[in-house]
């Protein structure tokens, strides 16, 4: 088989587990993994003075963020990554859309206790994906 799985990452513990069981079924399915990760307005921060100064947008952050999970999964497949704008379940979302992705995977955070009456990421994917969406278990044991 082949296609796309794509995973959302936030840079958090969790959301590297979720990041590598997705790679782990994009292994077993020989499809490609796609990393994403969302950001919700494209503020910019300047930093430094004079001639010397860096501009850093919350869209730079949120690539930085998505290629260094890409970077530490390594394994034996081809992996992409990308920085999407909006909230994290929408950007999952269009992006499963706009790859034709097989496969979301996103992790349980927030879907236990109070998280469980006020939404997760994973509930909202689950219930407007385009495609199959595995939850993958980030609690500790």
């Amino acid at each position: 088989m082949s296609g796309i799985v794509v995973v959302g990452v936030d840079g958090s513990d969790t959301a590297r587990k979720a990041a590598e069981a997705a790679r782990d079924l994009a292994t077993a399915l020989g499809a490609t993994l796609h990393v994403v990760s969302a950001f919700d307005s494209d503020r910019t921060d300047v930093f430094g003075t004079g001639s010397s100064k860096w501009l850093v947008s919350d869209a730079d952050k949120a690539e930085h963020v998505a290629r260094a999970v890409a970077d530490t999964l390594g394994g034996d497949i081809r992996i992409t990554y990308a920085a999407a704008s909006g909230r994290p379940a929408d950007a999952l979302i269009r992006e499963a859309l706009s790859k034709e992705a097989r496969l979301i995977v996103v992790g349980n955070r927030r879907m236990r206790g109070i998280g469980r009456v006020l939404g997760s990421v994973a509930n909202s994917v689950a219930h407007s994906a385009p495609c199959d969406v595995y939850i993958a278990n980030t609690y500790e044991d």
